[in-house]
């Protein structure tokens, strides 16, 4: 989809800056096809996906981050939550998530720590970002 066709207030891009792009591209690219995303563009400090709506992720490091960590408790970005599919595509993903070095937040509520009715998993980078997985037939 072009970005002329989409909708007024639909997001354009992410992009979220990491001091080890090589670290966070492990975890990134795993979590990012799953859930439907395709390798856009590759340049020395940084990489892309698209998204299955258009939009793109973008991971990026180089001489202009500072600091080495990204805490989601300060102010500032907490996470970003993406539709992960069906609840059975979405528990797959859960499942699989700890060999491609995410951890899952909340285990004692999970899979409804975003309240009841809310099926979603949220995991975290070895990094400290949080994404949000949201099951499309539980939300």
């Amino acid at each position: 989809m072009t970005t002329a066709r989409r909708p007024r207030g639909t997001l354009h891009h992410l992009e979220l800056w990491c001091p080890d792009l090589a670290a966070a591209e492990a975890d990134w690219d795993w979590l990012l096809r799953a859930i439907g995303c395709v390798p856009r563009d590759r340049w020395p400090a940084g990489r892309s996906w698209t998204t299955p709506d258009g939009s793109y992720v973008v991971l990026e490091s180089g001489p202009d981050v500072v600091g080495t960590a990204h805490e989601r408790r300060r102010p500032g970005l907490n996470h970003v939550a993406f539709v992960a599919g069906t609840r059975a595509e979405l528990d797959r993903l859960v499942d699989a998530a700890p060999a491609h070095g995410w951890t899952l937040l909340f285990p004692d509520r999970h899979p409804y720590a975003g309240g009841p009715g809310h099926y979603a998993a949220y995991l975290e980078d070895a990094r400290g970002f949080e994404v949000e997985l949201v099951a499309a037939d539980g939300a």
